[in-house]
């Protein structure tokens, strides 16, 4: 494990499954924290407050993860959900990671602003993470994640309205795969 890295014992392992798929962050500081909840959200990828005043190379992140979310009113416990399917969600944060990791100080602070208030920017960085982690070759956790959200009886429709518009589709990620697949073999020929 990378001393870069703090990991809850409990998630270990899927934490680090999920951080093999992205060798460039080894040496960025990364502090996966359990929280008992996040507001509108399972996890949460973000760079900590004294990482705005620091260089790029100094930079720290922290990924919250909720202990429990809800669906149709039930709670259920995150640590519970499939391995595949929480390294997927993982994979994802990952992704917001490497979109936050270049940008300059300014450029970061911006992009946190239109978070709070854009929808269309929220739009564009899920899918910018979602890329970034079907780049890394991490699409098979990703469409697992994406199917059991869209295919879970017991979320609600509103939840999955959600997913449909801020995030890929699993159409539009294997539009990313073909075209990615295609680059690299065409790059060996």
């Amino acid at each position: 494990m990378s001393k870069h890295h703090k990991i809850p014992t409990s998630i270990e392992k899927r934490v680090k499954t999920a951080l093999s798929y992205y060798p460039q962050l080894d040496n960025i500081n990364i502090e996966f924290k359990l929280k008992k909840n996040i507001k509108k959200s399972t996890m949460q990828a973000r760079p900590t407050f004294d990482s705005f005043f620091k260089s790029k190379k100094k930079r720290k992140f922290l990924i919250l993860i909720s202990k429990n979310f809800k669906i149709a009113g039930k709670d259920f416990s995150t640590l519970d959900i499939p391995d595949d399917i929480f390294i997927g969600w993982i994979g994802h944060e990952l992704g917001h990671i490497m979109d936050y990791q270049h940008r300059n100080r300014l450029n970061l602070i911006w992009f946190g602003l239109k978070y709070l208030f854009s929808d269309n920017h929220i739009v564009e960085a899920e899918r910018a993470a979602d890329r970034f982690a079907v780049e890394h070759n991490m699409e098979k956790y990703i469409l697992k994640t994406k199917n059991f959200i869209l295919n879970h009886a017991d979320i609600t429709k509103k939840y999955k309205e959600r997913i449909k518009r801020y995030y890929l589709s699993p159409e539009e990620i294997m539009q990313l795969i073909e075209k990615r697949d295609k680059l690299i073999s065409e790059n060996v020929v």
